[in-house]
């Protein structure tokens, strides 16, 4: 297995990009950090710290060459929460762009993007590699496009593995989040004693955002599997279920009034992803 010896992550201080630099770290790899030009968020100091608009800035390619990576993560993009947001679609030829140069210009073995199951649409049941797309949302439409053209335009290159990593449903590291679990937490730092929820019966596969962060760090320092990657648990849970875990775990003085929004038209009783690829992958990791 080949070991990255210095990856360049997008997005570094993001959401899930502060867990996938740290997780490199751990393992020993060379980290560059791009966050954009102005940004307070605050990155691993063991990793070297870059501001970057890779989306806005055509000449930006050229700096990240000097130090000589061997692999890229791409996790960069914005309104990931707002699904319906006009950036998603605005900004998809920028992404295009950038991932080009970047395939041309730096002498990477590997390059990982970071999908979605939202690519899906609606689907009931494990989601596989080759599991049929056909996205509602224009965060989905935008990161299917983005994996399309990813894959047909650098997944046949013999000397780049090119991994696009989709992602399911993700919790933990909740404070200042978007998410149901960013918002109940808020909600019961206010005071409020119940918090208006749908009825919590469609199955999800959670992930805790550590362990994606783990995830994406083994997908990337290897080179035998790529392609699409679910980086996922494989296991669905009830939304009640997790929520109300939630609650407990967290010791919250709330409770969840259901049916007070209804379930999300585009979401399907049940989807997970198929785990096997990713528990091959880390399994060769712990091994190594």
């Amino acid at each position: 297995m080949t070991h990255a010896q210095h990856t360049i992550v997008t997005g570094a201080g993001g959401y899930v990009g502060r867990h996938v630099v740290r997780a490199l770290l751990d393992d020993g790899v060379a980290v560059t950090a791009l966050v954009r030009p102005g940004s307070r968020t605050e990155v691993d100091e063991r990793a070297t710290r870059l501001e970057l608009d890779v989306l806005g800035d055509p000449e930006g390619v050229a700096r990240l060459g000097e130090s000589g990576p061997t692999a890229l993560v791409h996790l960069a993009w914005q309104d990931g929460f707002k699904h319906d947001a006009p950036s998603h679609m605005g900004l998809l030829s920028s992404h295009v762009r950038f991932l080009r140069e970047v395939a041309q210009w730096l002498s990477l073995e590997r390059l990982a993007v970071l999908g979605t199951m939202h690519e899906i649409g609606y689907h009931e049941g494990a989601i596989e590699a080759d599991t049929p797309t056909n996205p509602t949302t224009q965060y989905g439409i935008a990161k299917d496009a983005l994996r399309r053209w990813t894959l047909a335009e650098l997944g046949g290159r013999e000397d780049l593995s090119v991994q696009w990593l989709r992602c399911y449903y993700i919790h933990g590291d909740d404070g200042g989040g978007q998410s149901i679990f960013a918002k109940l937490l808020a909600a019961a730092e206010r005071g409020q004693r119940t918090f208006p929820f749908t009825t919590g019966k469609p199955l999800y596969d959670f992930i805790p955002v550590d362990e994606l962060g783990r995830q994406i760090a083994a997908c990337v320092e290897q080179s035998e599997v790529d392609g699409v990657i679910n980086c996922c648990t494989g296991r669905p849970e009830s939304l009640a279920s997790r929520v109300t875990g939630y609650i407990a775990e967290h010791d919250l003085d709330i409770e969840l009034e259901y049916g007070a929004f209804p379930d999300r038209p585009y979401d399907s009783p049940g989807v997970w992803g198929d785990a096997t690829r990713i528990e091959r992958i880390m399994a060769a990791h712990a091994a190594r």
